[in-house]
């Protein structure tokens, strides 16, 4: 899913083999050049295939796999699409990562349905297949799936909407993320189900593609079509500042509550400002770190992981409400990322 948002050390990053042209691939260890690794030739190979390698999300998700395969002893390549969507480019890491021998491979899906046969293929060579925080369709195509639950995020700030309305009539606006993207189409309907409503009562609905520029534009859309739109939800925090930004030039950014997911520390710096009301936080190094484990332990044991592993999601607000789980900005910006 396209997503955004501690200090972090900086990445490792070379060049992979020129046939790799919509792709940057990686090997994580002591050295800096392709190939180098953390524990030598003999060691476990794991690969990590995210949508981007520029996405704050996927930044700590790489380096959650660094520091794991270095304490595992396992060898570490990455790639990234070279943007949110780049389904060829992840079909070709798969097949690169694969004739290189890899133990088992972690991937964020960049198109759901498209990488299915890809992953196949690879797992009928014996590769264990994980997928991270994005599920594929179907989610039987890979061993397990690392993730937050993202109907449950949605809902968190659903229900956490309906509360903090108190009762006042909701003019709902959805700034989503994009046609057949599970996670988007999760944190939505999760969304509605928190506050009681159907896709009936959202009096606009547009795709932002997880952006920033996106969000702003579909919410100035939103705002000519329903100027008295009151809520707005949002697929991450960047569509959120871009409906804060839309909102303010209109002199709206007191009176419409935006809610939203992810929890990186950009987002989470703008729930302590007031800018957005509430987010629902989830922790992609902890999907990676995760899945690399496994990885290692299949090479050990021969035993695949299987089914879903909930990587935990928590609310995080200053506005606490009656009856509504949450966290306040002193823990979510120990816990943020990006």
């Amino acid at each position: 899913m396209s997503r955004t948002t501690l200090p972090f050390s900086s990445l490792i990053r070379a060049a992979a083999a020129t046939g790799v042209a919509a792709l940057t691939l990686t090997a994580c260890g002591s050295g800096s050049g392709t190939g180098s690794t953390s524990s030598g030739s003999g060691s476990v190979k794991v690969g990590l295939i995210t949508k981007t390698d520029t996405n704050p999300f996927f930044v700590k998700m790489k380096e959650g796999a660094e520091k794991a395969a270095k304490e595992n002893g396992a060898q570490l390549s990455t790639a990234a699409g070279k943007f949110d969507g780049d389904n060829a480019g992840q079909v070709t890491a798969v097949e690169n990562m694969v004739a290189a021998g890899v133990k088992g491979i972690l991937i964020t899906p960049s198109d759901s349905k498209a990488i299915v046969p890809a992953l196949e293929k690879a797992r009928a060579k014996g590769v264990m297949v994980i997928a991270l925080d994005t599920p594929t369709d179907p989610e039987s195509t890979v061993d397990a799936l690392f993730a937050t639950d993202n109907l449950k995020a949605g809902q968190l700030i659903g229900e956490y909407a309906k509360a903090a309305m108190k009762g006042k009539p909701a003019k709902i606006a959805a700034l989503d993320l994009a046609p057949g993207v599970s996670v988007g189409v999760q944190r939505h309907d999760g969304f509605l189900k928190g506050f009681g409503a159907t896709d009936k009562d959202v009096v606009c609905a547009q795709d932002t593609g997880g952006d920033q520029a996106k969000g702003q534009t579909a919410m100035e859309n939103c705002l000519q079509k329903s100027p008295d739109i009151n809520v707005v939800y949002t697929i991450n925090e960047p569509a959120a500042l871009g409906a804060y930004t839309a909102l303010k030039a209109k002199g709206r950014e007191k009176d419409v509550l935006i809610v939203s997911v992810d929890g990186g520390c950009t987002g989470t710096q703008a729930v302590k400002d007031g800018k957005i009301a509430a987010t629902s936080q989830q922790y992609p190094l902890k999907m990676a770190a995760e899945g690399v484990k496994a990885v290692v332990s299949y090479a050990k044991d021969g035993k695949k992981a299987s089914g879903y592993t909930d990587t935990g999601v928590t609310l995080i607000t200053d506005k606490a409400q009656d009856a509504i789980t949450s966290k306040d900005t002193v823990y979510g910006l120990d816990n943020c990322w990006g």
